[in-house]
């Protein structure tokens, strides 16, 4: 059997699934986002993106803003201070799990 690889368990489960992987990347780079923006950005449905944010925002790596904008509503995700560190400290941990990759 091969030897555990080194760094697998600094793998954050709660980032490490692909739509919150591509939410965290998303924000990390643009610090804010609504909603449809992400959607589209992702090709994700509504329904998968509201759950995946939401996992994220009780982690606490992102905040959800709710407004309206002409009567219409707004909501806008933002990376946390903890998401970013979190996010940084997963690819760090990917980055040391492919070192040896080829």
């Amino acid at each position: 059997m091969p030897p555990k690889s080194p760094g697998i368990g600094q793998i954050d489960d709660v980032i490490h699934g692909r739509l919150r992987l591509g939410i965290m990347t998303y924000l990390a780079n643009a610090e804010v986002a609504d909603f449809t923006e992400l959607a589209s950005a992702l090709e994700a449905t509504r329904g998968n993106l509201s759950i995946h944010l939401r996992k994220l925002e009780d982690a606490g790596y992102i905040a959800i803003e709710k407004s309206f904008i002409d009567r219409k509503p707004l909501t806008r995700a933002r990376i946390s201070p903890a998401g970013r560190k979190a996010f940084k400290a997963y690819v760090k941990a990917i980055a040391d799990l492919l070192g040896g990759a080829d």
